[in-house]
């Protein structure tokens, strides 16, 4: 992104916050088990032509020689099948998403090699289950196979398997607890402030009874009124749709120096300061006292003044204001910003990611 796009990007948010803003809840909430839940399993892989575990990992052969009896008892040992490299140990991953799972449904699998196997290429993975533990009970969640198909040529000992985990049973998410649900409000937006605001907007919509409360900044509990517990969509979707007023973000500095990458939030204000800046300028076009538009007369200075006249502190505008008037890079912004903060100039958060 260049310093025009970045300019334009910031004054286009700048002008948007300048409006009353609101959302639904449902945009910056979830219910408090509307989450996703990650899976696993252990499972073989074959066919990766000699470039498998073999004796320099028992683990794989003790296992392929179970896999073997279990369908023709007495059929292998592990003595037999020390020196095949053609199968690998996997560990297994799949993500159920965060609006649940049906029976039937298909999981991308994530496949990774942890023994002595140099690839994956090729490798088809047997039949194995995959499964989610709760409360030290383990749950049978799928069935997983298929071919591994590798993320990246450089890295053969991960892959992925399409659709390779079939759910075997319902996984529904967002489910009650005792006639109630809880709100989780997203990171950005989450405080005090909003969680007690959100809750009082739930209240005044159903006839100002007390159906809701903050319980943190980030989470709202909100009992389910006793006429529609047998039935709680309506009321889910009608709280769901209600609007709640963004709140102004903490002022904050998001900086990611890899990608260049600069974003401010909330009433970011800087103390009144002087930013001289290494050979470049700034150049004001005054008119003459007889003003032409081809004889202008020019003045140029390598500082720029922030907020000299009013101690008040200046504002992020101003800010940007003066680094475009610098015509400063994004590398030479970023190391402006945190000599600010460095200083105690800056008045906001500032995170390095």
């Amino acid at each position: 992104m260049n310093k025009t796009t970045l300019s334009i990007a910031i004054t286009i948010a700048l002008s948007l916050c300048a409006f009353a803003q609101a959302a639904r809840i449902a945009d910056i909430t979830r219910l408090s088990n509307q989450r996703t839940n990650v899976v696993t399993g252990l499972g073989l892989v074959y066919g990766v032509k000699g470039t498998g575990d073999g004796d320099s990992y028992m683990q794989a052969i003790r296992r392929l020689a179970a896999m073997l009896n279990k369908f023709d008892p007495g059929s292998a040992s592990v003595t037999d099948l020390k020196n095949t490299k053609n199968c690998a140990l996997v560990s297994l991953t799949a993500t159920i998403p965060a609006n649940g799972g049906r029976d039937g449904d298909k999981l991308d699998v994530r496949v990774t090699s942890f023994g002595a196997a140099s690839s994956l290429r090729g490798g088809i993975l047997f039949v194995s289950p995959i499964t989610f533990i709760a409360r030290d009970k383990q749950i049978l969640v799928g069935m997983a196979n298929g071919p591994v198909q590798l993320d990246d040529p450089s890295t053969p000992l991960t892959g992925v398997i399409k659709g390779g985990c079939v759910l075997e049973g319902d996984f529904p998410n967002g489910g009650l607890e005792n006639g109630m649900f809880r709100l989780i409000i997203d990171e950005p937006s989450a405080s005090w402030t909003m969680s007690s605001n959100m809750a009082k907007i739930i209240n005044d919509s159903e006839d100002g009874q007390t159906w809701a409360w903050a319980l943190s900044e980030k989470e709202v509990a909100v009992r389910i009124p006793p006429s529609e517990q047998k039935q709680p969509d309506g009321f889910i979707s009608r709280i769901q749709r209600l609007p709640v007023p963004l709140i102004p973000s903490e002022a904050r500095v998001t900086i990611n120096e890899r990608t260049g990458t600069v974003v401010l939030t909330g009433d970011v204000e800087i103390s009144p300061v002087v930013i001289s800046h290494k050979g470049l300028t700034i150049s004001t076009i005054v008119p003459a006292p007889a003003p032409s538009a081809r004889v202008p007369i020019v003045k140029s200075s390598d500082v720029v003044a922030i907020d000299t006249v009013n101690a008040g502190g200046a504002k992020l505008q101003d800010l940007i204001n003066a680094l475009d008037q610098l015509k400063v890079p994004i590398q030479d912004r970023i190391d402006i910003i945190k000599e600010l903060h460095k200083t105690g100039k800056l008045h906001a958060k500032l995170l390095m990611e």
